[in-house]
């Protein structure tokens, strides 16, 4: 990409403007944002967000040192939370209705994860209770909880969610995405 794609304008807004705010209507809270490689440039914009923000000095690592980063974050900030919403920025049909559905499955289910569904496979967002936390915290790699979720299937419950197979990760998907 030739700029952040967090920085990518969708309907004129951000897409890491667009998370946040999904993130925010949504029964997440509080709402961790991490920011890595571009922190300088992506900071100001969430100035005005009820957001916490942690830098990830990591971030060449790949998505799992952003998604330690969170978590971590996460414990320092309380003790009594019981779970975590894992979302990217770049998906640009994230909403707070994506959420919902994945809350309310979770609600429904039981399981100790909730996972989005689509392209054939598990993905983010994802939902995990406070006991998978260190599991998470551990991650390594730049797949993040792809492969922690296949390991943990049983414990899965899936919310087919096929809007958000479309992510902006080249010049041409946001071409294309921007066409339509």
């Amino acid at each position: 990409m030739e700029s952040p794609k967090q920085l990518i304008e969708v309907g004129g807004v951000p897409l890491i403007v667009r998370a946040v705010e999904a993130a925010l209507a949504s029964a997440a809270w509080p709402v961790v944002v991490v920011l890595g490689a571009h922190a300088a440039k992506i900071r100001p914009l969430l100035a005005r967000q009820p957001v916490l923000i942690t830098e990830n000095p990591a971030w060449a690592e790949g998505m799992a040192s952003s998604l330690r980063a969170g978590v971590d974050t996460l414990r320092t900030f309380s003790r009594a939370l019981d779970g975590a919403l894992v979302a990217v920025a770049d998906q640009p049909a994230f909403s707070a209705g994506a959420v919902a559905r994945l809350v309310a499955a979770q609600r429904e289910t039981g399981r100790s994860i909730v996972a989005a569904r689509y392209a054939g496979r598990l993905g983010v967002p994802s939902l995990f209770e406070r006991k998978h936390f260190a599991a998470l915290a551990a991650l390594t790699g730049e797949e993040g909880a792809r492969h922690f979720l296949a390991a943990h299937a049983a414990e899965t419950a899936a919310v087919d969610l096929p809007e958000l197979a479309l992510d902006l990760d080249t010049p041409e998907d946001v071409a294309a995405f921007k066409s339509r």
